[in-house]
């Protein structure tokens, strides 16, 4: 059940069921209160009264229900990626045998006329939709301005950099629905320019130790997390047009900042597809992704290069179906939510006893008091109920608020299919709704569970026992 409610919570739509069941639970504790003719006053006196407790136990949910809404956001932030990183109409070409497209060899021969196969769509120009790319994994030194030991490469941490070659940006562009940020540009024919020697210019107050005027640097257009990352290394919140950075042995230039957020291309780096293959150890193609008008089409043409292509042996498959297959790292942090929370709430679940069977021990004599008064055993049964309820509901508010603050943070993971290294990605933390409801539903579950024992044990106090 708990599996069904977390997996549910990753929709970015208010799940009718999740919002039924905490309206529910908050009209029958109304309708308890009503009906038990309960003192209210009387109960939230005795919080007061026993403010530390209180706090104690109110914070155990705040810290239980931020917890499952942070890392809820984070399997958000990857379903949107994924979602959003294949076009329903695009087909991916990897070579036959290969899962990931950093495994694929393409080559030239037999992939020359793949552009023209049955269902690829051509642009006003008359050229094919057909993105030819490169794609490789850079080990890239983390650089900052002040970093001393750059040169020397002493004691320089790394991180996984991601670089696609492509043979022409426009296109690839139009392939994968990509555009620029105002004020950038798509690399040229070239794919190098020469390092502006002005120093009234921004490249020459950007450059790295190291760097000389006159050199050619690579042009490049970054995604927007990667953007980001790299800006982060230098003391700013982006890199921008006209900034360098190093990567591999040659110094880059950016030319533009791809609008790519929320997908699996906002963590690469776009570069000329010659370029990167020389430089990377890469000449052939990784992989060939063709447009077509619809998921119909993309299925049709899948089909017609997987049996009927004679020119060489392909594997071909929608560009939705690949990304979702990199899915499998999602589902593994998911199990790991779930495993996470079980303990939490069990420790949550006995905190709350411990409280309660605490409070009640102080309160003998009051519940003596109600008794002799003429409440009923199942009176004084929901008033301890409703009084774990309450601290739930408050803590688990407390936690949803917290939770929330990482809405629209960064993270970096990796997304996999199980079968390779997958993909290193930069994602949005995403709270949803759905993601609070499912907050509020684990602290009242806890408050329930926690409080339903001790209060059957202040209901079982005899009036007159508990007077002396």
């Amino acid at each position: 059940m708990l599996f069904l409610v977390i997996a549910r919570s990753s929709s970015s739509l208010v799940s009718t069921r999740e919002l039924a069941w905490f309206v529910g639970a908050l009209a029958l504790m109304a309708v308890l209160a009503i009906v038990a003719k309960v003192p209210i006053g009387y109960s939230l006196r005795s919080l007061r009264v026993r403010w530390l407790t209180t706090l104690m136990t109110a914070f155990a949910f705040t810290l239980v229900v931020s917890l499952l809404v942070v890392m809820l956001a984070f399997v958000n932030g990857m379903n949107e990626l994924n979602e959003n990183s294949g076009q329903p109409g695009n087909v991916i070409v990897l070579s036959d045998g290969a899962t990931d497209e950093l495994f694929s060899e393409l080559g030239y021969s037999g992939t020359g006329d793949v552009e023209r196969a049955p269902g690829v769509l051509r642009n006003d120009a008359g050229k094919p939709l057909a993105a030819f790319e490169v794609y490789r994994v850079v080990v890239q030194p983390i650089q900052t301005e002040t970093a001393s030991t750059a040169a020397s490469g002493n004691n320089v941490k790394r991180r996984p950099t991601q670089v696609r070659g492509v043979q022409d940006p426009v296109i690839a562009a139009q392939v994968h629905g990509m555009d620029l940020f105002p004020g950038g540009a798509w690399f040229s024919e070239a794919g190098v320019q020469e390092i502006p020697p002005d120093p009234t210019q921004r490249a020459p107050r950007t450059l790295l130790a190291g760097s000389q005027p006159g050199v050619q640097a690579i042009q490049a257009v970054l995604g927007q997390g990667v953007a980001q990352q790299l800006g982060h290394d230098r003391g700013k919140a982006t890199l921008e047009v006209g900034d360098l950075f190093d990567l591999g042995p040659r110094k880059w230039i950016v030319t533009g900042i791809m609008q790519s957020a929320g997908s699996a291309f906002g963590s690469e780096i776009w570069a000329k597809r010659s370029i990167v293959g020389s430089l990377f150890g890469k000449e052939s193609y990784s992989t060939i992704v063709l447009r077509t008008s619809g998921p119909a089409e993309a299925r049709e043409l899948c089909r017609f290069l997987n049996d009927d292509y004679e020119q060489a042996n392909l594997f071909a498959q929608a560009e939705t179906e690949y990304y979702a297959k990199l899915s499998e790292t999602n589902r593994q942090f998911t199990y790991a939510i779930v495993l996470v929370t079980i303990l939490m709430a069990v420790g949550g679940v006995f905190g709350v006893m411990n409280t309660m069977f605490a409070a009640i021990a102080q309160r003998t004599k009051d519940i003596g008091v109600l008794r002799i008064v003429g409440f009923a055993r199942w009176q004084v049964l929901i008033v301890f109920f409703l009084e774990s309820l309450f601290l739930a509901i408050a803590g688990g508010a407390l936690g949803c608020v917290l939770g929330s603050l990482a809405n629209g943070l960064t993270a970096t993971s990796i997304v996999s299919s199980g079968a390779g290294p997958g993909k290193t990605v930069i994602l949005t933390l995403l709270v949803t709704t759905d993601t609070l409801l499912v907050g509020m539903q684990m602290a009242i579950a806890m408050g329930g569970l926690g409080g339903l024992i001790p209060a059957i044990s202040a209901m079982r106090l005899r009036p007159l026992e508990s007077m002396r």
